[in-house]
């Protein structure tokens, strides 16, 4: 009798993640015998871990902080992957381990189904971070041909690294000119952990912004963090990163089982009543 397959997200930590909340209900939902589980690896054990996955009975896995980067040098990245710099959904293929970055079509799709044409006209665009998350975001915003860039980092070295490696299009600045690069920007994404529960705040001027601008923060934890919250209020159009952590799920787990699965109202209702029932036990 032949295993039902698996899949695992892999991280250290690993207990915030509602990727098994995302999987498994999937497998309910579409009737496949399957299972979807956490894995806490520390980073000095994780190139063996991959190197065993089926021995453990995986057939893939997703990699989440801080393994992107040696998710993709100890795999067989594709194009996308290799371009962002970073892997975070793999799979076994004729034995050898294949990679690819989903979080690129996580941010698109999220952005396409949530603010539909958010991307027309659009010239000019303001990221804040330069880490993994950044690196898709740019790759995304340059396959819709978005000319401008400005990448704010506490960093600034790290906002000229991706100069380097995505091109002319990106125009690093100091995270002092955060607000000053917003008078222009049709589109701001937060991909920092600012404003997420437990870390500082995000300080911006959402003020500066165009009435025309949307604003994306990749944070979901909470869901609607203070920079949403100042967006809204002044009536801009926003996507959270809850959505775009159900849109990337969906490459792997087509992979993997062999379904391509919807993004639907039920599996949004699943996770932010998780959500909030994390938020209510953190209050007590």
């Amino acid at each position: 009798m032949t295993a039902a397959p698996a899949a695992c997200v892999v991280g250290w930590p690993i207990g915030h993640s509602r990727s098994p909340l995302i999987h498994n209900h999937w497998l309910k939902t579409y009737g496949i015998a399957g299972e979807y589980r956490r894995e806490a690896v520390p980073p000095e054990e994780f190139r063996g871990f991959m190197q065993s996955l089926a021995a453990r009975g995986y057939v893939g896995a997703n990699v989440t902080v801080p393994h992107k980067q040696a998710a993709l040098e100890c795999s067989a990245p594709d194009e996308r992957a290799r371009a962002v710099g970073a892997a975070n959904t793999l799979w076994l293929e004729g034995g050898a381990l294949r990679s690819t970055n989903s979080d690129v079509e996580g941010f698109l799709n999220n952005l396409d189904a949530g603010v539909p044409g958010w991307d027309r006209g659009l010239t000019n665009a303001v990221v804040l971070g330069a880490g993994g998350a950044a690196r898709a975001v740019i790759y995304g915003l340059l396959e819709r041909d978005v000319g401008s860039i400005v990448v704010a980092n506490r960093t600034e070295r790290r906002a000229h690294e991706l100069r380097q490696r995505f091109g002319a299009c990106v125009r690093p600045a100091s995270w002092q000119e955060r607000d000053a690069a917003l008078a222009d920007a049709a589109l701001l994404v937060n991909t920092t952990t600012l404003g997420m529960a437990g870390q500082p705040e995000l300080a911006l001027d959402v003020g500066r912004l165009p009435d025309r601008a949307v604003v994306v923060d990749l944070v979901y934890a909470p869901l609607v963090t203070p920079l949403l919250a100042a967006a809204r209020a002044r009536g801009l159009r926003t996507a959270d990163g809850l959505g775009m952590l159900m849109h990337q799920a969906v490459r792997g787990f087509w992979q993997w089982f062999g379904t391509k699965p919807e993004v639907t109202a039920d599996l949004r209702a699943l996770l932010e009543a998780d959500l909030a029932g994390t938020h209510a036990r953190s209050a007590e």
